[in-house]
């Protein structure tokens, strides 16, 4: 991708519309001027000529042309100050490299439709199949090849799915397939919807959207420095967009209101999030009276009552970028800040000691940061870079706060239960002392040390109490 000078990234929304979809959508001269930038969805193979690009599998891009007048439309807008990007894949219908095995057929696919609507900047939207490995292989060539074209400032998002843990295995796999081919990516936006069993049933659909957010953000930035190119948290943020189902999303419950749409565009605001945008335009009004089952989808409305907002001004509000000048953003390895070093006096836990063992519940310190244990664990790094979060047995729960000083480890004193005896015979449940510390019998045992718990907590019969047991103890509110 050619070098761009002076070139700085400024946020931008666009929202999502359907072509196809009947009543049409005017994007070209919409009611709310924030959603003066839109995303065209969505470009797919023709299903009798795989290499031929096509509108939602209904209109090539003459007979889009000729039936929808969209070349006229997007003219309109980019003369009402707008830009219109466009949108390969969807959920459904193939994306063009799923089925266009051709190595060069490929590329000319995506030059024709690039070159015919003077795209800088395009969204592959990369979903169920469109996550296989070699269609990605093939995809990620081809984008190579046509940013490798001399003068040419092409910006590429790839639009993926997102549970509150990150992104999956196929999607970080998307990822590093488009870094390998040489692939400068704008970044990767997030569809922050539909989350099923993964999200939490106490937790709101912004808090759902700023963990899958923040996790992302971790994830992007193992990505990269696996592929050799470290990136500064800020720039890593700016690489980052967010795509809410707004209203009620397909899966039932779950309904993304106007409260966190301002909240997620306060988030983006404040972390410097590169992009926001929103499924659909098309969906962005209160559903008519006539509309009664509002747990049903509607393509035309939301589910809920707006009022007199919409959610393309809510969530675009502090989103006035262009999205042609970021096409002339080049990614360029950044120095990273010197690792944190952690001091007992300032660390409000213990510092993370590779010899250690910790139980679940534990929190250490690791680099100015504190973890919790999820389960027991000896030489894990707290920060290891793994890309999900099972892999890990820690979890970030925030940074050291300034003026932190170490909190107090309680500890029972002598004679709390009696002491640990070899030859005494212990039912489950009892509690003893060893070393100061307390145990308790997880099933009958004799003559085995409470010692070995910490090398072998599977197999042995004594479990530690933990610092909120011990507490819960010395407040009096636990025999």
């Amino acid at each position: 991708m050619a070098e761009v000078s002076d070139v700085t990234a400024s946020p931008w929304f666009a929202g999502y519309a359907d072509l196809t979809l009947t009543p049409s959508y005017a994007f070209e001269a919409p009611a709310d001027k924030s959603g003066k930038n839109v995303m065209l969805s969505f470009v797919v193979a023709d299903p009798s000529d795989a290499c031929t690009p096509t509108w939602g599998a209904a209109y090539t891009m003459d007979e889009a042309n000729d039936t929808l007048d969209l070349d006229r439309r997007i003219a309109r807008l980019e003369q009402g100050g707008g830009e219109a990007i466009v949108s390969f894949g969807g959920q459904a219908n193939d994306e063009l490299a799923n089925v266009c095995t051709d190595p060069g057929d490929l590329e000319a696919a995506y030059a024709s439709v690039i070159e015919r609507y003077k795209s800088t900047t395009i969204d592959l939207d990369l979903e169920g199949p469109g996550l296989d490995a070699a269609a990605n292989e093939r995809r990620a060539t081809a984008i190579a090849a046509l940013q490798a074209v001399e003068d040419t400032n092409l910006a590429v998002w790839l639009t993926l799915p997102v549970t509150p843990a990150g992104l999956s295995t196929e999607g970080t796999d998307a990822v590093a397939a488009f870094l390998a081919a040489g692939v400068d990516l704008a970044g990767v936006n997030v569809m922050t919807m539909d989350y099923g069993d993964s999200k939490d049933k106490d937790q709101t659909m912004l808090q759902a959207a700023e963990d899958a957010l923040t996790a992302t953000h971790r994830q992007l930035g193992i990505l990269y420095s696996n592929a050799n190119i470290d990136l500064t948290d800020a720039t890593l943020w700016s690489k980052i967009g967010a795509t809410p189902m707004i209203g009620q999303n397909d899966v039932a419950g779950e309904v993304f209101t106007l409260d966190d749409a301002a909240g997620l565009s306060a988030f983006a605001d404040e972390k410097g999030l590169g992009r926001l945008s929103m499924w659909s335009l098309n969906r962005d009004t209160t559903c008519g009276s006539s509309y009664t089952d509002l747990n049903r989808v509607s393509n035309l409305c939301s589910g809920i009552d707006q009022g007199d907002a919409t959610f393309s001004e809510t969530i675009g509000a502090l989103m006035d970028g262009s999205p042609e000048a970021n096409s002339g953003v080049t990614t360029t390895a950044e120095a990273l800040p010197p690792v944190a070093e952690d001091d007992p006096a300032t660390s409000p836990y213990v510092i993370w000691d590779e010899d250690a063992t910790y139980l679940v519940g534990t929190k250490v310190t690791w680099h100015r940061n504190v973890y919790e244990a999820k389960w027991w664990t000896k030489g894990d790094l707290p920060d290891d870079a793994v890309l999900d979060e099972f892999e890990t047995p820690w979890k970030l729960i925030g940074p050291v706060l300034p003026g932190e000083t170490p909190i107090p480890i309680p500890t029972l004193p002598a004679g709390t239960y009696p002491s640990w005896d070899g030859t005494a015979i212990y039912e489950a449940g009892d509690r003893i002392q060893f070393n100061g510390l307390p145990f308790e019998a997880k099933w009958w045992t004799q003559g085995d040390s409470p010692e070995a718990s910490s090398s072998d907590p599977d197999s042995s019969p004594w479990t530690a109490l933990t610092s909120a047991q011990i507490q819960e103890l010395l407040n009096g509110t636990v025999n």
